[in-house]
């Protein structure tokens, strides 16, 4: 029988936690994915209420998350879930994400992947071992238009990448809220969000971006970082420079501290013969510069953009496609993909578009280099 629908299991992700309803809307989007069952919370009282906010059956909310996987599996395979999607802070994504492979279910992580290195490591171990998918919501790769982007670079539009300038300025944390915002308290505190705030948070995103449009990895950094709040545990501010794999150069800012700003988060790729920009606070804009000619402006929606663009499109020219469309995207290609493997169809290339356990790794090696860096007094730390 061919499956259509899938079924998705929740960690994490409770009444009043923004993360978690930003996941089922992403989800829930395309039609292809529905929520059957969920460990909500730590605290068992609030797991039962958020499972009955969501009409959950009774009998698959669950008050934690070890007594989930067990149940699933034990159900029909027309009833049990087919993936997991885990939303808890850092600390607490490793276990339930391990466990879920162990019983044999697909898993889709918030980044960073892990608390650790050693975590993803062994994560990435397990997903090789099972065959089974783990995706990871770097949302930025999947607007339209960083599609396009790559596809520019991949075409060889900008010839060979020299220079790679990314940007992530937030101000939500321009002062101590630690003790008012349960998102800062946990962001901000080394034994549930682990080595870093402002590069685990952001910096990874804009790491990310930068690896995804260039197609070019990170093999070095050098870093200074600092706390600038008094009394915040963690860094809130950094600039780094990277060097990549073919020779390039660039600069990574992020900061939580930049008062004014919102997500600000801007990317620009240069090479010997153009360059391009893009700005996440304007999605449906990229930015094509030549040496010698006017810029070329290219905008969501249109039939002249590349394939990949296309598949990641869902309205027509004009209409504004943003943050929560850039999740679903996701989401889309992720049950697309394990849809595919259920029907035994060979995916596509274009559903196969999405961060994987391999990213997830890249992702903590950024952060973990990244904060060697900035306590040392050396000049370079290779990734």
């Amino acid at each position: 029988m061919e499956i259509r629908k899938l079924r998705m299991g929740m960690v994490g992700g409770g009444k009043n936690a923004f993360i978690g309803a930003v996941h089922r809307m992403a989800a829930s989007m395309d039609g292809q994915i529905e929520l059957c069952c969920g460990a909500l919370s730590s605290d068992p009282v609030k797991a039962k209420e958020s499972g009955e906010l969501l009409s959950l059956p009774p009998h698959r909310i669950y008050s934690n998350f070890q007594e989930m996987m067990v149940h699933e599996s034990e159900l029909p395979a027309d009833e049990r879930m087919h993936f997991v999607s885990i939303v808890t802070p850092n600390v607490a994504h490793f276990e339930p994400a391990m466990l879920a492979l162990e019983h044999g279910f697909h898993v889709i992580l918030e980044k960073p992947m892990t608390f650790s290195l050693k975590e993803a490591e062994l994560l990435q171990k397990k997903v090789n071992e099972t065959g089974l998918l783990l995706g990871v919501t770097y949302t930025y790769s999947a607007y339209p238009m960083v599609k396009q982007a790559r596809q520019l670079v991949q075409d060889g539009k900008l010839g060979h990448i020299r220079k790679i300038m990314v940007e992530y300025p937030q101000g939500w944390l321009s002062t101590l809220i630690e003790e008012k915002s349960a998102l800062a308290a946990w962001r901000t505190d080394p034994e549930r969000g682990g080595l870093s705030s402002c590069m685990g948070d952001i910096g990874t995103h804009a790491a990310h971006l930068a690896e995804y449009i260039s197609g070019i990895k990170i093999t070095k950094v050098c870093a200074d970082l600092r706390i600038v709040v008094e009394g915040r545990r963690l860094e809130d501010d950094g600039n780094v420079l990277l060097g990549f794999e073919n020779g390039a150069t660039g600069v990574l800012s992020a900061s939580q501290v930049a008062a004014g700003e919102e997500n600000a988060l801007k990317i620009r790729v240069y090479g010997e013969k153009a360059g391009l920009e893009w700005n996440q606070q304007d999605p449906n804009t990229l930015l094509l510069k030549w040496l010698n000619e006017p810029a070329q402006t290219y905008r969501a929606g249109q039939s002249y953009l590349c394939p990949m663009a296309q598949h990641n499109t869902r309205l027509p020219a004009g209409h504004p496609e943003g943050y929560i469309e850039a999740f679903a995207n996701i989401y889309k290609n992720f049950a697309s993909t394990i849809r595919a493997k259920l029907n035994g169809v060979q995916p596509s290339e274009a559903i196969l578009d999405f961060p994987t356990v391999n990213d997830g790794m890249r992702g903590m090696k950024f952060i973990e280099t990244v904060i060697a860096s900035g306590q040392s007094d050396q000049k370079w730390t290779m990734m």
